[in-house]
């Protein structure tokens, strides 16, 4: 009587999974609480939807991106890229930045409907506006220039 052995082998790691992995450990994530979508993986999600060349895309997935938990490292990481990508996708367009707090953002343009100094929300990063709200200009402080060095 022979037995049947079998070896089992544990699935190895996809690229993506290595990568954030790699991240967490850089920011110090504890290993233990792992979140569903870290930060990490949703910035590398975006990047790859802007080598698709699909920027749009790649901004709805900066809109939905939780940072609550994630430390100021990947805040500012989120930040970094979400405005390089904005540059990319609104290159022609007279942008403005309102950042209300560390790891928020909106790309904002002039209204087209209207000429009574409203903005058009066109990208966020973590906040509950979405595209295509409408906001008074005077309402938003710290507004500045989506391009690097162009006048306020």
């Amino acid at each position: 009587m022979t037995a049947a052995t079998t070896t089992m082998t544990a699935p190895r790691p996809t690229l993506e999974e290595l990568v954030d992995r790699i991240i967490d450990a850089i920011f110090g994530l504890d290993d233990t609480v792992q979140p569903t979508t870290s930060p990490a993986s949703g910035i590398h999600e975006a990047r790859r939807f802007r080598q698709m060349g699909d920027l749009d895309q790649a901004l709805a997935v900066f809109a939905d991106l939780d940072l609550s938990e994630a430390t100021k490292g990947e805040r500012g990481w989120a930040h970094a890229e979400f405005l390089d990508l904005a540059r990319r996708r609104f290159p022609d367009h007279d942008a403005l930045v309102y950042r209300p707090a560390t790891g928020r953002a909106a790309v904002l343009t002039d209204n087209a409907d209207d000429d009574d100094g409203t903005l058009e929300v066109r990208a966020v990063l973590c906040m509950r506006w979405r595209p295509g709200k409408i906001v008074s200009r005077r309402s938003l402080r710290g507004l500045r220039p989506l391009a690097k060095g162009a006048a306020p």
